[in-house]
């Protein structure tokens, strides 16, 4: 299939390109610094920020969220079903 937006470069307000399944861990970075999350089942979301900074979103609703993670912790996160989109 033709992709006729190949030769434009990617910037963080571009739609995703590439995604992967996260599987929540206190000590492994993700491979690639986030440009979104996919949270397909709502809850709490333990994550450290591409900047370092270590925080929990609580209540998260299910959906995208606009955040550059670069780790996402499985304790205090109870949120599930966590996509990173880069």
């Amino acid at each position: 299939m033709a992709d006729i937006f190949e030769d434009r470069s990617s910037g963080l307000e571009s739609p995703g390109y590439n995604a992967a399944e996260i599987n929540p861990s206190d000590t492994t970075d993700l491979a690639f610094t986030s440009r979104a999350l996919f949270v397909g089942a709502p809850g709490d979301l333990r994550v450290t920020m591409a900047g370092g900074d270590t925080l929990t979103f609580a209540n998260l609703a299910a959906g995208f969220v606009p955040l550059r993670i670069r780790r996402v912790h499985a304790s205090g996160t109870t949120a599930s079903s966590i996509v990173a989109v880069w």
